[in-house]
């Protein structure tokens, strides 16, 4: 999958849809470029309309009686799933949209999926929403509508905690259902992922917005803590799975720097993460707990022994201390 360029209006809508959910800003932008494309809207009759998909089978369900004779003889509703084809522009989907809205309003704006995250219409009671009507005008309300409502959806199913982590399979599964693996859903979002997560700074380098790692977390950012933290020496699996053995590792860690120790990896227990690695590479030691010098040596013992040496010179004359 070729993955799209943001406009600008669209990263900063999702910049700040991000920083709500807590999120990573580049994983909503991968949502937008399996689900639209990275597009934002269609010209439509001189206005930018949101791209929408029609579902008919949806639109069949919601009707009734005379209105659902008529749907099905004008081919826009049938009880069977995909039956009902979508054209390939936008404006005949609008024009699809109009004709079924004549038959029934409701039903068919709830009948279809809308904007850069393509939420179905029919969820917007669950969603909040006090009406079809009130979910599409925040669908038709620019990019700060439309990644608003695919967050409200995201946040609304706890979609959020697998982007969080990230765990694309997980997201996959919940936000495009059973047929994921054959849309290669799980593998476009990581490929979306890995171009968008530099441009928004290096979400998983502590850079954006912040990730809070704990019990049950699975992922690329889990695998990067655990192996982060092999490095200092602790005795841990590099499975992207935060299980009890990576939370007891972090207490230590947290423990050893002075942090408040909760066993889950925020961006201050990872930033100081970052900052001992970089200096161990810098200054190697043998020891990288806090107040352990090159020599294994802690400083308050090394002090002691400093002193110690100063007193013995002036009391028996040079002393050699190794």
């Amino acid at each position: 999958m070729a993955v799209p360029t943001l406009e600008p209006s669209l990263r900063d809508a999702i910049e700040k849809e991000a920083r709500r959910l807590d999120v990573p800003p580049a994983a909503l932008a991968a949502v937008v470029a399996v689900e639209s494309g990275g597009r934002l809207s269609a010209q439509i009759g001189g206005r930018d309309e949101p791209l929408i998909r029609f579902e008919g089978h949806y639109f069949d369900r919601r009707l009734a009686g005379r209105a659902r004779t008529i749907a099905r003889e004008a081919g826009l509703a049938d009880p069977r799933a995909g039956r009902i084809k979508n054209p390939r522009g936008q404006a005949a989907r609008w024009a699809m949209l109009k004709r079924a809205a004549a038959i029934h309003h409701v039903a068919a704006h709830e009948s279809c999926s809308w904007g850069c995250g393509q939420v179905m219409g029919s969820h917007w009671r669950w969603l909040g929403y006090p009406s079809v009507d009130a979910l599409v005008a925040d669908a038709r309300n620019g990019p700060g509508g439309q990644v608003r409502l695919m967050g409200r959806f995201i946040e609304k199913t706890r979609l959020d905690e697998a982007l969080r982590a990230p765990d694309f399979r997980a997201f996959a599964k919940g936000y495009n259902g059973p047929a994921y693996a054959k849309n290669a859903y799980d593998r476009k979002m990581a490929d979306a992922f890995a171009v968008y997560d530099p441009l928004f700074g290096g979400t998983l380098s502590c850079k954006a917005v912040p990730i809070l790692l704990r019990i049950g977390a699975k992922g690329e950012a889990v695998r990067r803590l655990q192996a982060d933290l092999t490095k200092l020496g602790h005795d841990l699996q590099i499975d992207g799975i935060f299980g009890s053995r990576t939370e007891t590792v972090v207490r230590r860690f947290q423990n050893d720097w002075g942090l408040p120790i909760d066993g889950v990896a925020g961006q201050r227990t990872r930033a100081k993460l970052t900052q001992v690695l970089a200096a161990r590479k810098q200054s190697p030691t043998k020891n990288d707990a806090p107040g352990q010098a090159a020599t294994g040596r802690s400083s308050v013992g090394w002090a002691f022994l400093t002193l110690l040496y100063a007193i013995l010179q002036r009391v028996f004359g040079r002393v050699r201390l190794d």
